[in-house]
């Protein structure tokens, strides 16, 4: 972990409350796709912790969704803008794992972590498949993004506007050699009963510290207890206990 100031070069909206924010800064902590990063905003006790979307040299993409008064003082933010940032945070995702054809499984701002992700496997010479999962059409981002690495793209919509109607276990392909999935719990649960093969997940929590001192985002796995902010956010389908 390190703490650093990051300026912002660029904070868009992709689609209605979901927003692409680009930093400029020293990324030497992060180590592998699936990794956090921890914001201190102005006027707020508690950081934020918003996964990292890509890294491409010195520059970091973060995708947020405005849930509440931080995020919408973050979607404000401006060119230039200089923020306190704790960096590298997480254990992230293990590529070694992937076979062949792996499979990604994304449901909204759980997408994210999965671009940098498929971007590493694809540079590894894998065939990846990517599942977008979307209440909407109108939701829908980073699409032509996973396409433009050379991924397979499927799309699953709840409503049907777009893609596979249903949800993302509704468009699982039939031969993946291992997959990776992030986003909301009822999702994770689903993926996990479908599954066919082993597979890692990156769960979303609320974080007191972020970094494994408040013991606040703990879980219990097969192996014991586990902070989601330090041991996490990815853990092995094997180790997974969910809650009744």
């Amino acid at each position: 972990m390190k703490q650093e100031k990051l300026t912002v070069l660029s904070n868009r909206p992709l689609t209605k409350g979901v927003y692409e924010m680009k930093l400029a800064g020293d990324t030497s902590a992060f180590s592998r796709p699936g990794q956090f990063l921890n914001i201190a905003l102005e006027g707020f006790y508690l950081r934020r912790p918003i996964s990292v979307c890509d890294l491409d040299g010195d520059t970091i993409t973060i995708l947020y969704k405005v849930v509440g008064h931080g995020t919408e003082a973050m979607s404000a933010y401006g060119p230039g803008k200089e923020l306190d940032i704790l960096c590298g945070l997480g254990n992230g995702y293990d590529t070694s794992k992937s076979g062949q054809n792996p499979l990604l499984i994304g449901g909204g701002v759980g997408i994210p972590p999965l671009y940098g992700l498929a971007k590493a496997l694809v540079a590894e010479g894998k065939h990846v498949t990517a599942i977008l999962g979307f209440n909407t059409a109108e939701e829908i981002f980073y699409e032509n993004e996973f396409r433009s690495l050379g991924a397979d793209c499927i799309v699953a919509t709840a409503d049907g506007s777009a893609g596979v109607r249903g949800f993302v276990t509704d468009a699982l392909p039939d031969n993946y050699s291992y997959f990776y999935t992030c986003g909301p719990e009822p999702m994770l649960k689903a993926v996990y009963r479908a599954s066919k093969t082993s597979g890692q997940f990156s769960f979303e929590e609320r974080m007191g510290c972020g970094f494994g001192a408040c013991m606040g985002c703990s879980c219990k796995t097969v192996t014991g207890y586990k902070r989601i902010c330090r041991e996490g956010p990815v853990l092995e389908k094997e180790e997974i206990l969910w809650e009744k």
